[in-house]
């Protein structure tokens, strides 16, 4: 039998005595996740056990929670759940139950996160699960970035230790240590498609391959590999052939034109992503209308994408807006100590000293504790320019401001209204968005502040 622990050390997707958030929904994956992490003694790791009560299947949805809460219970470690009704999120918004249920995890998973100072999210994607996400964006027409599917180390804060390992291998692992799961009754549901691939296509394939898990897997692998170098390439070309101006990017048509027809394409994706934050709806049919609009003879013309983005050729310049954008104005503000600051942004930072709360986590992102002794006034208050970093609380190096924005999704035109808090000349807190490091509120800590910024919408 594999030695499941050795095969997630030697990844190295941890740092030693890091607070991570492990998702666990009681099936076999999860469990085994959160008892792997739990062997890694040398690592010393900080775990948090999350798990999303989808409220889909009654009391066996209840009764799910309870197992992981006892799980957790058992292991002496902290357990957080929520309740949350994807049926109606899923209706309300126009969702199909797994992808409303995808969203309503990873927010979840992420606001742990936030509130327990954490710099992972742990979750059990395992191999079976590589090889069936492969064949779903294949059916739908994916390329070369779908097709490379999950990566161990994914976007944000979510890490996958599993990806090299299959669900049978899995099952084995549980039974050596006489660990048990839950099962949902709906993973045999083929009118799902992923259960449908998973109970009745693969096992096809298999017939013409007995490894094709394997194989697929395998194949993301490949492709992820030449992803990151694709996109380290168009991330110089962006830097060299596109201009940020307030809430617009912009290229130059001719230059644009001189380059390759895959590399434009990439680029408007490349695009369409600093504004928005994230691609959905956008296909490859919107990414080839707007490379007709660069090479068409007409030197004005527009077009109209998914989620109000615009693209506009105007003689020899492309430019990518989102509708109604708000005109960025920059200002500086000093905050001298406690008190109410109106903010020329037309928000209200109110800072305050309590005493130091039995549970930092506030429940709302407009909220943060900070320490007045790492963090001492006077605090300085701005918006975001560009080049801004800072060390994300639970990090030890430091990150772009505009990762954080990409991370969280924020589209760019509302990127210049979350303020930034300074002391001492480093960011304390991106205010509504995470807490910087040097703000850190410990057990050493003396005077506690609590900072809030009145209305704000990231």
């Amino acid at each position: 039998m594999k030695d499941l622990v050795a095969i997630v050390r030697n990844q190295h997707l941890f740092a030693p005595g890091e607070t991570v958030v492990v998702a666990v929904s009681g099936g076999a994956d999860s469990v085994a996740l959160l008892d792997i992490l739990f062997r890694l003694e040398d690592e010393r790791l900080n775990l948090v056990v999350a798990h999303l009560n989808h409220c889909l299947r009654g009391t066996e949805s209840d009764d799910d929670e309870k197992f992981v809460s006892d799980l957790a219970t058992r292991r002496h470690l902290p357990f957080v759940a929520i309740r949350v009704d994807v049926a109606s999120f899923a209706a309300a918004e126009g969702f199909s139950l797994e992808d409303a249920g995808r969203q309503a995890r990873y927010a979840f998973f992420h606001e742990v996160a936030r509130r327990r100072g954490a710099s992972s999210i742990a979750v059990a994607h395992h191999l079976d699960d590589q090889a069936e996400t492969v064949l779903i964006r294949l059916l739908r027409g994916a390329g070369g970035t779908g097709l490379s599917a999950m990566t161990a180390a994914g976007d944000s804060l979510v890490k996958r230790p599993l990806l090299k390992v299959s669900r049978a291998e899995l099952e084995l692992y549980l039974n050596s240590r006489n660990l048990t799961w839950r099962t949902d009754s709906t993973n045999s549901d083929t009118t799902i498609l992923r259960n449908s691939i998973r109970h009745e296509l693969i096992p096809t394939l298999r017939k013409y391959n007995p490894k094709i898990s394997e194989r697929l897997a395998a194949t993301a692998e490949i492709l992820a590999a030449d992803e990151e170098l694709l996109e380290h390439l168009t991330s110089t070309a962006f830097d060299r052939l596109a201009s940020l101006d307030g809430e617009t990017v912009a290229f130059g048509v001719e230059a644009l034109l001189k380059e390759h027809r895959g590399l434009r394409l990439r680029l408007y994706r490349h695009g369409l992503q600093e504004l928005r934050g994230d691609l959905m709806r956008i296909a490859l049919t919107h990414l080839e209308a707007i490379d007709r609009l660069a090479s068409s003879d007409r030197p004005n013309a527009r077009l109209k994408l998914p989620g109000s983005l615009r693209v506009e050729r105007c003689y020899g310049r492309l430019s990518f807006t989102c509708a109604a954008p708000q005109t960025a104005q920059r200002w500086e503000q000093v905050v001298p100590g406690e008190g109410s600051y109106a903010l020329e942004n037309g928000m209200t930072l109110a800072v305050r000293r309590v005493e130091r709360p039995q549970d930092l986590a506030t429940g709302a992102k407009d909220v943060a504790y900070l320490s007045a002794d790492t963090a001492p006034f006077p605090w300085i208050v701005r918006p975001f320019s560009l080049g801004d970093r800072f060390t994300p609380l639970g990090m030890t190096g430091s990150q772009k401001v505009k990762e954080l924005f990409i991370n969280e999704k924020l589209p760019l035109h509302e990127r210049g209204r979350v303020p930034l808090v300074f002391s001492e000349g480093e960011i304390i807190w991106v205010a509504g968005v995470r807490v910087g490091e040097k703000g850190r509120v410990t057990s050493a800590t003396g005077a506690v502040l609590r900072v809030e910024i009145l209305d704000i919408t990231p």
